[in-house]
């Protein structure tokens, strides 16, 4: 019986699924991200014992991998998803542990630490909340002053860490400009995300009667 000339033809590559190119998500940078993670229980555990100087150590050595992955993702054309994930997740984990810890040995002030965690859990809570009433997801991309605030919170912590290694080498009044600098922009940051996402949420919302 022969076929129509209407009827198309059917082709099947010889090709194999698995020889297909694919990206891999555990690749240099993502795996120095990775080193940088696990480093953070050991800088938390030395901090607790006081043993500053290894606290500092391994600070030096999360924030080599911290410039290492980036180089790399970008040399090596590596950028992932899971790696832009994963590097804002490194910072906040070592941020928020650190200045926990700080704050508890009185080695930076707590209301400082209190303004570091706050800022970002009123961004991580709007975001829930932005989702939960349009079911949209709000990408809170970093801003200058978001960057700036990010800079002085790892660079205070850097401080710190060298006050209490050696209090000779960072005079305090150093260590208390950079503390009230982190404070302000931190909070000015925190501020510029709340209007961003108002703005954002108001854009997107239907204009009825009842909001008018």
């Amino acid at each position: 019986m022969g076929s129509s000339p209407n009827t198309p033809i059917l082709r099947y590559s010889n090709t194999p699924f698995r020889s297909r190119p694919r990206v891999a998500v555990l690749n240099l940078p993502n795996f120095l991200t990775l080193i940088r993670i696990l480093t953070i229980p050991f800088f938390l555990v030395y901090l607790a014992y006081h043993r500053y100087s290894a606290a500092l150590l391994i600070f030096i050595v999360g924030a080599v991998t911290d410039f290492l992955d980036g180089v790399a993702a970008r040399w090596l054309r590596q950028e992932t998803r899971l790696g832009a994930y994963l590097d804002p997740v490194a910072d906040k984990l070592l941020v928020f542990s650190s200045y926990v810890m700080l704050g508890a040995i009185e080695a930076i002030p707590m209301w400082l630490v209190v303004i570091v965690v706050t800022r970002d859990v009123f961004i991580l809570l709007g975001i829930g909340i932005i989702f939960c009433q349009i079911e949209e997801k709000f990408e809170a991309k970093p801003t200058l002053i978001g960057k700036g605030s990010t800079m002085l919170q790892l660079t205070t912590l850097a401080a710190a860490l060298t006050a209490l290694h050696d209090p000779v080498l960072l005079p305090q009044l150093a260590l208390d400009g950079l503390i009230a600098a982190t404070a302000l922009t931190t909070m000015l940051s925190g501020v510029q995300y709340l209007y961003r996402g108002f703005v954002w949420l108001q854009n997107r919302t239907p204009l009825t009667p009842s909001n008018r």
